[in-house]
Formats: C-alpha cells, sequence, structure tokens
C-alpha cells in the first residue's frame, strides 16, 4: 500500500510539473525577451553625446597602419586626427580624414548608416539557447550581412554573451561554417569578427571592434587581414542620461 501511495505521489507531481511548465513563459522566451531588450537599450544609446578616443590598428598582408582619432560632440569639428603611424598627422592627412569623418555624417543624416546596427546582426527569430547560468546567457544565431552579398547566405553564424548584472550584450561573436564569395573573384576561407560592449551609467557603448579575414582575390592574391578598432576614455557631454 506504501509503495503504491509513492508511485501515486510521483505521477501526481510529474504532472503537475508539466502543467506548471506549459502554464509559464519557456527559458527560451525569457532569454529572447532579454537579448531584445538589451538592443533596445544599446540603440536607445545617444552615442553622439559622448567624447572618446579609438585607437586604430590594421595589418593588411603584413602592411600594418594605425591611428588615434578622438570624438569631441561638443567641439566645432566633432572629430580630431591625434596620431597617425606613431606620428603627427600631416596637414594632407588631416584634411582627408576630416572629409571623409564629413562624408560619414551626410550618409547617416540622410538616413544611412556606416555601421551595422545590432538588430539586423543579430537574427532574433533564429536564437538558440547554449547555456544560462548565474551571470550570463549565451545564445546562437543565423546570420545574413547583405555587404557580404548573397553566396554568404547560410555560411555565417553568430554567438552572444548576455551579461545578467547589468542587463546588457556584452560580447558578439560571428564566424563563418564555410567558404564564400562576397564578390566575383573572391573567396573568403576564414572570417572572424568580434564586438565588445562596456556599460557605462546606463548607455551601452563599444569598447572594441575585431576583424580577421584571410582568403584569396583574382584566383592569385592572398587576403590575410587583421582590424582593430579599439574604444576608451568616454566621457558624457550634454545633459544628465535619464
Amino acid at each position: 500500500m506504501k509503495k503504491n501511495y509513492c508511485l501515486l505521489l510521483l505521477c501526481f507531481t510529474a504532472a503537475f510539473n508539466v502543467l506548471a511548465t506549459q502554464n509559464t513563459p519557456t527559458e527560451l522566451a525569457l532569454c529572447k525577451e532579454q537579448v531584445n531588450n538589451a538592443i533596445i537599450k544599446f540603440e536607445n544609446t545617444k552615442k553622439e553625446r559622448w567624447s572618446y578616443k579609438i585607437s586604430r590598428y590594421e595589418n593588411e598582408e603584413g602592411d600594418i597602419s594605425s591611428s588615434i582619432e578622438h570624438h569631441l560632440p561638443l567641439a566645432g569639428e566633432p572629430w580630431l586626427l591625434s596620431q597617425i603611424n606613431g606620428q603627427l598627422p600631416t596637414k594632407k592627412q588631416i584634411k582627408k580624414f576630416t572629409k571623409n569623418k564629413q562624408a560619414q555624417s551626410k550618409t547617416k543624416n540622410k538616413g544611412g548608416n556606416t555601421q551595422l546596427p545590432l538588430r539586423q546582426l543579430i537574427n532574433q527569430e533564429s536564437l538558440s539557447l547554449v547555456s544560462n547560468d548565474e551571470h550570463h546567457i549565451v545564445m546562437a544565431f543565423n546570420v545574413h550581412i547583405k555587404k557580404l552579398g548573397k553566396d554568404a547566405i547560410g555560411k555565417l553564424q553568430g554567438k552572444l554573451v548576455y551579461q545578467k548584472d547589468k542587463q546588457f550584450i556584452e560580447k558578439i561573436t560571428i564566424w563563418n561554417n564555410a567558404d564564400f564569395s562576397p564578390m566575383f573573384t573572391a573567396n573568403i576561407t576564414d572570417l572572424a569578427l568580434t564586438f565588445t560592449f562596456l556599460h557605462i551609467d546606463g548607455a551601452i557603448l563599444a569598447k572594441e571592434n575585431e576583424m580577421k579575414m584571410k582568403g584569396s582575390f583574382a584566383y592569385f592574391t592572398d587576403i590575410n587581414e587583421t582590424s582593430i578598432d579599439s574604444f576608451s576614455d568616454y566621457l558624457y557631454q550634454g545633459k544628465p542620461i535619464q
């Protein structure tokens, strides 16, 4: 009798757990909601109100270059080139830099965007849960970057790390799972993109963007590129953040 009672109790408990699971949002749905809220938080950050420094590094087939520039939103000219390849920039280099920044600003004002928005980068419908612990949520997703061409469709995948304490996306990693051709005669064998972010007083700001790419162009020219943009010295300018 006691044995039958325990069996009945186990069955009742299992049935109750099933009902409880069916009447509460799934773990995946909750994680997707948190990621979407994090994307909204990133979108609501007014990056143009912050001053900051960008240290850029590029290595194209062994040809190394670097520069340091500053964003100064309250200055007459919001962008300043302070160093190029370890030296003070020439007047010609400053003029070219300023012209490029002005062109980028015009593109943005016309509705264009020089950076890929997170909402386009992260395919939220394809999000799947990799892990979920006390501090972080890790999710995988499919990637489609139009600039890389139609041949890249289905050959890129991504992973994001969500930080629970500050409720923001801390890191995004994208890589290819097969060779693809972004344009005629170009073939990419290895692509790795890494984006990391900072949480400062409620704002979500870039920390570092890194790209590594290998392949070939016109069948005979090797592609071996690395670029790293590091952001630092953030200081909010203007009215207090609400």
